[in-house]
């Protein structure tokens, strides 16, 4: 087993300013502070990497950025061209929304993770890995054609995926996000694409506020080919094993996807600042056992894990650091932090939350080899 790994440093200088997540405005009382997305938490999650060696268990991915062909596959010239446009100002701009700064030379950066995608997802379909983890920054997955938003620039998973069905010869992709946030990128850009499953478990309306709702499932041709599973609040890793056990696991059997590419967020984690679920390392261990799992029975074993958000600079790195010893086949350290976070109440699945995910999981009959 050969687990692929790639980090540039460039993505720990990605300038999210000093407005915690607002712009700093003493008139509404916004104090300075950090943005919430700042880059120290995956820098620290690579520094874990190494410090732990694990990274002597992994083989290094050289990044590479996109091609502005690659970035227009899945957004605008429009847009592409006004991030370009603000990361050349100064004090650079802002990706849609107006929570979601950059600095100057932001596009660099972004596109730089949305090619280091790409070059992953060659490494894992050529055979050069069995597997990997792209550490990018900023994260990507609620970009849609014609804006950013949540903290997002450019969409890397789903520029992946196009480039994979374009220039790789991949029939059939399963994106599956477990980023606590709902994977509205990829949901939209695929609704209509049934060569393409999109599977996204977070938190139930939490961002975008009302999106991921149980009932969106895709349209046209691509009707039944998007699943979400909206959790309740308050989920501990056995609702997220109950969840993949029941749902995600099934769902990737039943559609048979040629590669697995996830869009992994820890901001499930119990100790996230903007969201209210109870994961741990356990949990996360769960679900790269799913996804490994599946991805061996009809992908070959490629699956391609790209990291997205985790707000947590204390504990990120411990979840980052299971999921990829789990991805590699490899145990090089504990989570210190375990007797803490996974001695809290709210860790047995619920009735409530069993509900949610039993409707969840009868949509599962309708995926079909097409």
């Amino acid at each position: 087993m050969t687990t692929g790994y790639l980090w540039d440093e460039i993505f720990g200088w990605h300038d999210t300013g000093t407005g915690s997540l607002f712009p700093a405005d003493p008139d509404v009382g916004h104090q300075p502070l950090n943005h919430v997305a700042h880059p120290d938490t995956k820098r620290r999650m690579h520094e874990l990497v190494c410090v732990s060696g694990l990274i002597d268990h992994l083989t290094r991915i050289a990044p590479r950025p996109a091609t502005q062909e690659q970035l227009r596959r899945v957004h605008t010239a429009e847009y592409i061209e006004r991030i370009v446009r603000e990361s050349a100002q100064p004090k650079g701009g802002d990706a849609g929304d107006g929570i979601s700064p950059f600095g100057k030379g932001a596009h660099r950066i972004a596109a730089l993770g949305a090619g280091s995608a790409i070059a992953m997802t060659e490494a894992v379909v050529s055979g050069a890995v069995d597997n990997g983890y792209a550490l990018v920054n900023p994260a990507g997955h609620h970009a849609l054609p014609e804006t950013g938003l949540g903290f997002c620039i450019y969409n890397n998973v789903a520029i992946a995926a196009k480039h994979a069905r374009a220039e790789l010869g991949v029939e059939r992709i399963a994106i599956v996000d477990w980023d606590v946030h709902h994977g509205n990128g990829a949901q939209a850009i695929f609704a209509e694409d049934p060569s393409v499953l999109t599977v996204s478990i977070h938190q139930d309306r939490c961002f975008p506020p009302d999106s991921g709702l149980i009932d969106e499932r895709g349209t046209g041709p691509g009707e039944h080919y998007n699943i979400n599973i909206p959790m309740p609040v308050g989920c501990g890793d056995g609702a997220y094993q109950y969840a993949a056990e029941a749902v995600i696991g099934p769902a990737l059997h039943a559609y048979a996807p040629d590669l697995v590419l996830v869009a992994s967020g820890f901001d499930p984690n119990a100790m996230d600042p903007l969201a209210r679920q109870l994961v741990t390392t356990r949990g996360f261990v769960t679900l790269t056992r799913t996804v490994v799992e599946a991805a061996r029975r009809s992908a070959g074993g490629r699956l391609v894990l790209l990291q997205e958000g985790g707000y947590s600079p204390i504990y990120v790195p411990f979840c980052g650091l299971a999921t990829i010893q789990e991805l590699a086949g490899v145990h090089v350290l504990d989570d210190p932090l375990l007797p803490v976070v996974g001695g809290m109440g709210g860790h047995d699945l619920e009735p409530h939350q069993k509900a949610l995910v039993d409707r969840a999981a009868a949509f599962v009959a309708d995926l079909r080899r097409g």
